[in-house]
């Protein structure tokens, strides 16, 4: 008998039975791949995520693995202009990595097994066990085919957009989001870049990274609707987009793609009822965005130790885990709705509004508000304090203000 089994043993399910491993409690992490695998992933572990890897004490092991820091002077580039910062409210101002999933999915699977988990690699969850009303464990099988069952007190799906667990359990959705953007990447050596790189245009955007083994994250993002368009002939697609940045496409160019374009026809938003009696839900699992944002590693880790957190505190108190995990569903939609709106917008592709290029017009030249601002696009602070008309109008008085004594 567990106290917890973990379906899904990536950003979101090794952390979570790490984190209740470390508290002493017993618990299976299962998945059907083996490690280290791949998954279609945006890479980007931002500033903030990097500061609970360390709270973790594994950010040193991932910045041995190779992959350099990112965001200690990163570039999101509009068109006519590049604000160029860093985000100096996280980490320490040291900043993030854009590791590849090989290696930081392995990364968090040894963290898990060294704490104690029990990890099967290569397991199918086939059903979930229910007595009466309740989720009391699950059936499946490795590889060797035999089916085995294994039951504990509460069953965390982590198991991504198509969990199985939240399929099982009838997970109900709401305020979701049609599919808006589609993207396509791959791996480059010999770029000459040392941080990360964004690009916004209307109907596109792209970018690029240092990642491990010296090689660069080439991405690129278009409208949903052009899927079928950028499949049939992706490099022609991919260089008409990256032409728009003529200096961000000869460096690439001047690079050498070392695998194939890796593509997605995108993903909707949504959030799901995260909880329920015996079960729970964890990462993508349980709310998800369009991936332009890249917030989904970081996102997966802060749920994790909130997860891991009334877990332990509901077995230990007087307070049932429901009312635990119903106190975290509202803190996780408060926490996330500012963003998932900006994301929702940002994802369509389309031209920015005139009040939003006078914001860029007015960040340019301000170094302060640009470190704010990317702080704030990419979850170091709170967007809502940054978007606020009170901080806006500030921006905008100080630029104009500028204007005039120029």
């Amino acid at each position: 008998m567990y106290d917890a089994i973990i379906v899904g043993a990536r950003c979101a399910g090794s952390p979570t039975a790490m984190l209740l491993a470390r508290q002493g409690f017993k618990v299976l992490l299962v998945d059907r791949a083996t490690f280290p695998s791949d998954t279609i992933s945006t890479h980007i572990l931002w500033p903030h995520g990097a500061e609970i890897l360390a709270r973790w004490e594994l950010l040193g092991s991932l910045a041995a693995t190779g992959a350099p820091p990112i965001c200690r002077h990163m570039t999101f580039d509009v068109g006519p202009f590049a604000l160029r910062g860093a985000i100096p409210d996280a980490n320490d101002g040291m900043g993030g990595f854009c590791p590849r999933r090989t290696v930081l999915d392995r990364l968090l699977l040894d963290a898990a097994a060294a704490a104690g988990v029990d990890v099967r690699e290569g397991f199918i969850v086939d059903e979930l066990l229910v007595a009466g009303d309740r989720v009391v464990g699950v059936r499946g099988h490795g590889r060797d085919a035999k089916r085995v069952e294994e039951r504990a007190r509460i069953v965390i799906g982590a198991d991504g957009v198509n969990s199985f667990v939240a399929r099982a359990v009838q997970a109900a959705e709401y305020d979701v989001r049609p599919v808006a953007a589609c993207g396509y990447y791959s791996y480059f050596s010999g770029v000459r870049q040392d941080d990360i790189e964004l690009y916004v245009r209307d109907h596109h955007a792209f970018g690029g990274a240092p990642t491990n083994d010296g090689l660069h994250l080439v991405m690129v993002n278009w409208p949903a609707r052009d899927f079928p368009a950028v499949r049939a002939d992706v490099e022609d697609y991919v260089w008409r987009a990256l032409e728009s940045a003529p200096d961000f496409a000869a460096r690439v160019r001047e690079g050498r793609r070392e695998e194939k374009w890796y593509g997605t026809a995108g993903v909707p938003g949504y959030f799901r009822k995260p909880y329920g009696k015996g079960w729970a839900l964890v990462g993508d699992a349980s709310y998800n965005r369009d991936p332009i944002t890249a917030q989904g590693i970081s996102d997966a880790f802060i749920e994790a130790e909130m997860l891991a957190t009334n877990l332990s505190t509901g077995w230990s108190s007087a307070a049932t885990i429901e009312e635990r995990l119903s106190s975290q569903e509202a803190a996780r939609n408060e926490r996330v709705r500012p963003m998932y709106a900006f994301t929702g917008q940002l994802a369509t592709l389309e031209p920015a509004p005139p009040e939003m290029r006078a914001l860029f017009a007015a960040l340019y030249g301000n170094q302060d508000a640009t470190n704010a601002f990317l702080s704030a696009i990419t979850g170091a602070i709170p967007l809502p304090d940054f978007l606020s008309n009170e901080n806006v109008g500030r921006i905008m008085a100080a630029a104009k203000d500028l204007e005039l004594h120029s």
